[in-house]
C-alpha cells in the first residue's frame, strides 16, 4: 500500500462515485490480506487490544504460543482468554514495556511482552485522525493539533524466551551444584562418620538389653528402637544427598520401560492397599527397547509415584500410560491429587523446595537428574486443585547427526 493511500482515500470519499468504490475497497481487501500474510509470517507474536484489552488482531505464533483459535479471541478480552495475565501490568507505564511471563499451557514457556500503545492524534478542524505508535516522532508536515492525543489500544509483541531463560537456569543450578559438591565430601564424612558410631552402639545396647528383666526390658527396647528409626532415616537422608549432588553415570542396557514400571508400582503395593489408592496402567505393547540404567530410572518412577501418593493421601486414582512418539518413548503420570499452583510449580525442581511439612525437597530434582542424564525430558502441568500430569519422554532414536543423501549435483570448481 502506497504511503498515505488511506488518508487521500478518506479525503476523497466525497467526491468518489459509486462506479469507482468497489474498486477501492477491492484494493483495501488485497492490501489487508497481504498485511495478514506477512504478519503470520513472522515467528513473534503479534497481538493488537482496543482501549479495554479487547483483541482486535491476532497472528498465528501468537495463537500457537497460547492455544488459542482467532475467531474465538477476536473481541474477548486478553486477560480472559490467558488466565493468570495481569494486563494492569502490561499497559500501566503509558509508554513502551517490556515484560516476562512464565505460561503453563499450552506447553511451559516463557515469553516476553513488549507492549506499545496506540495513539490517535487529534487534527485541525476537517482533518483526519490516524493512528500511530506511542513513541514514534512525525516526519511530515501537518496542521498542528487542536487537542491531547488519545490513547486508543496497544499491539503487542511477544517473543518466545525459553531457551535463553533455561539456558540461564541450567547456568545457575550447575552453579549449585558445584557448591553442594564442594559440601558433600565434609557432610560424607562429619555425618556418615557419627552415624555408623550411633548404629555400633545401639546394637551393643541391645544386647545388653537381653539380660535385664522383661519389664525394663521392653521399656528400653522400644527406647532402642525409635533411636534406631532415627539413625535410618538421618542415614537415608544423607544417602539421598550425596546420590543427588554426586550422581554416578548411567549404565546403559536395553531395557523394556514397562517392566519397570510394573516394578515400581509393586514395590507400593502395601500402601496403595492401606491408602485405598487405585494404580490404572495403560502400558502400550509395541514399544522398543531403551538404553537405559535399569536401578536409576526406577529411583525415578518411585519417586514420582510417591509424590503421587503423598499428595492424593487416600482415595484417589493414580493412573500410568506408556506411549510412542516419532522419536521418543512417553512416560506420563496423572494422579488426582490436590494440585500445585502456579508459583510453587515454577519452583519444583530446585533442590530444597518443598511442599510438604518433612519432605526433602531432593525428590524431583533427582528425577530430572536421571531424566537428562538419559537424553530425556521432563514436563509438568497442574493447577491448584486440579491433579498434576508429569510427562517423561525418553529417547529411542539418536537424531543428534543425520547424513543427507548424495544429490546429483556437481561442485562447480
Amino acid at each position: 500500500m502506497k504511503a498515505g493511500f488511506l488518508e487521500k482515500l478518506i479525503e476523497r470519499l466525497g467526491r468518489i462515485g459509486p462506479e469507482d468504490v468497489q474498486n477501492y475497497f477491492l484494493r483495501l481487501a488485497q492490501e489487508k490480506g497481504f498485511l495478514e500474510t506477512v504478519f503470520n509470517a513472522i515467528q513473534e507474536g503479534i497481538v493488537v487490544t482496543d482501549s479495554k484489552g479487547r483483541i482486535t488482531y491476532l497472528n498465528d505464533a501468537a495463537c500457537g504460543l497460547f492455544g488459542l483459535e482467532v475467531g474465538e479471541a477476536i473481541g474477548k478480552r486478553l486477560d480472559e482468554r490467558i488466565g493468570g495475565l495481569d494486563r494492569g501490568s502490561l499497559t500501566q507505564s503509558g509508554g513502551p514495556v517490556s515484560h516476562d511471563v512464565e505460561i503453563f499451557y499450552p506447553q511451559n514457556r516463557f515469553i516476553n511482552f513488549y507492549v506499545v500503545p496506540l495513539v490517535m492524534e487529534p487534527r485541525e478542524s476537517g482533518a483526519v485522525t490516524t493512528p500511530r505508535r506511542g513513541l514514534e516522532q512525525e516526519t511530515s508536515q501537518r496542521p498542528l493539533a487542536t487537542g491531547s492525543p488519545k490513547e486508543v489500544g496497544h499491539v503487542m509483541i511477544l517473543r518466545d524466551i525459553t531457551e535463553s531463560r533455561r539456558t540461564a537456569q541450567q547456568t545457575i543450578e550447575s552453579e549449585r551444584l558445584n557448591a553442594l559438591r564442594l559440601l558433600a565430601a565434609g557432610v560424607a564424612h562429619e555425618i556418615g562418620n557419627p552415624l555408623n558410631s550411633l548404629h555400633i552402639h545401639l546394637q551393643l545396647m541391645q544386647r545388653s538389653v537381653q539380660k535385664l528383666h522383661d519389664g525394663e526390658k521392653a521399656e528400653l527396647e522400644q527406647s532402642i528402637d525409635v533411636a534406631r528409626s532415627e539413625v535410618n532415616r538421618l542415614d537415608s537422608i544423607v544417602t539421598q544427598f550425596l546420590k543427588a549432588i554426586r550422581p554416578s553415570r548411567p549404565q546403559l542396557r536395553p531395557e523394556n520401560v514397562n517392566t519397570i514400571v510394573e516394578e515400581a508400582v509393586r514395590f507400593f503395593a502395601p500402601e496403595l492397599q492401606d491408602r485405598e489408592i487405585v494404580v490404572e496402567q495403560e502400558l502400550r505393547s509395541d514399544l522398543p527397547l531403551l538404553q537405559l540404567d535399569r536401578d536409576q530410572m526406577k529411583q525415578a518412577f518411585y519417586n514420582v509415584i510417591k509424590n503421587s501418593l503423598e499428595a492424593m493421601h487416600r482415595h484417589g486414582t493414580l493412573r500410568i500410560r506408556t506411549d510412542l512418539a516419532d522419536t521418543h518413548v512417553i512416560v506420563r503420570f496423572v494422579d488426582t491429587g490436590g494440585g500445585m499452583s502456579a508459583e510453587n510449580l515454577s519452583h519444583v525442581f530446585e533442590p530444597y523446595f518443598t511442599t510438604k511439612p518433612s519432605g526433602s525437597g531432593l525428590g524431583l530434582f533427582i528425577v530430572r537428574r536421571i531424566v537428562r542424564e538419559h537424553g530425556g525430558e521432563l514436563s509438568i502441568e497442574s493447577s491448584q486443585g486440579k491433579g498434576l500430569t508429569l510427562t517423561i519422554r525418553l529417547p529411542f532414536i539418536d537424531k543428534r547427526i543425520r547424513m543427507l543423501e548424495a544429490g546429483n549435483q556437481k561442485l562447480q570448481g
